[in-house]
């Protein structure tokens, strides 16, 4: 099986890393532009130098702003192949048709958490939905995240596209997010042109949803809370631990990286491919990206 990975940064590593130690038979090419020397690896420099090579796989690892006319650039060269683009899918909403099996790396969906969260709520009369990803750039982005496209708006930084997980899982979950109102922005005194914080209120079908982003805090979690007729219940996805009406009932030894593995077997088997996000899924994400950035002439600073 022949592998492309586009893009060598940190995501790049360690999805090679992933790829080299649990799929042994795999034959890996890189497309980067660095200078790179890596064992276990053939290194291209030249986007032109793979297309006459036939890959059962590509991942599109490179910055958020070239996702769009790296995907554009195997469409017109490749068909029929699986190709797996990071989250977000493009920095903005773009209808580009595909002749290729798309998917988008929310890995997140394959967390064994996630997935009982899923099972345990469903049945239940929800009424309020929370959602919080509270982050500290710096602790993620550890060479440089001034540096980084974290904190640059231009190249697809910021917290509502860095951090979509959370409007993937809501969508996945729960179903379509309705806005009520939004605020976002920069706040703090990181080194960024990027926005900062992300706090939403709204719906989905009849419960109350809130969702709430941020680059900044120190206090670093991420939870998805739920209030049924039934439970209340608190899955988190920091410590790994599962909470039914302030009792903890699970905990989970679990690794991102087995996450990233899970979502390579699921695309390259077909195995769990119900928790996989479709292109069609990435595109609407990105339509829900879209129409929240559109309240930002409308939103005050709010914390």
């Amino acid at each position: 099986m022949k592998v492309l990975i586009i893009g060598f940064g940190s995501i790049g590593k360690r999805h090679f890393s992933i790829i080299k130690n649990n799929l042994k038979f795999a034959k890996i090419f890189i497309l980067s532009r660095r200078n790179l020397n890596i064992r276990g690896a053939k290194v291209n420099k030249n986007i032109n130098e793979i297309k006459n090579i036939k890959f059962n796989y590509i991942i599109i690892a490179n910055e958020t702003s070239q996702h769009y006319s790296t995907l554009k650039y195997l469409e017109k060269n490749f068909k029929n192949t699986k190709i797996l683009i990071e989250k977000p899918l493009f920095h903005k909403y773009i209808n580009l048709k595909s002749k290729n099996k798309i998917f988008i790396g929310y890995n997140l969906r394959f967390h064994p958490g996630v997935i009982l969260f899923k099972k345990l709520i469903k049945n239940q009369s929800i009424f309020n939905i929370k959602v919080i990803a509270n982050s500290y750039l710096p602790n993620w982005r550890k060479n440089d995240y001034s540096q980084s496209y974290s904190a640059n708006s231009k190249k697809g930084g910021g917290v509502i596209l860095d951090l979509s997980h959370e409007i993937d899982l809501a969508m996945w979950i729960f179903g379509n997010i309705k806005i009520v109102n939004c605020y976002q922005g920069k706040i703090s005194n990181l080194q960024i042109s990027s926005e900062d914080y992300l706090k939403i209120f709204g719906k989905i079908k009849k419960s109350n949803f809130y969702l709430e982003l941020s680059y900044f805090s120190k206090n670093e979690t991420r939870s998805i809370q739920v209030d049924t007729n039934k439970n209340s219940i608190l899955l988190n996805l920091k410590k790994n631990y599962l909470k039914i009406d302030n009792k903890k009932s699970k905990i989970f030894k679990y690794s991102m990286d087995k996450s990233y593995l899970d979502m390579h077997k699921a695309i390259i088997y077909n195995k769990n491919s119900d928790c996989l996000c479709s292109y069609e899924k990435g595109k609407k994400i990105l339509k829900l990206i879209q129409k929240i950035k559109k309240f930002e002439n409308k939103s005050k600073k709010y914390l």
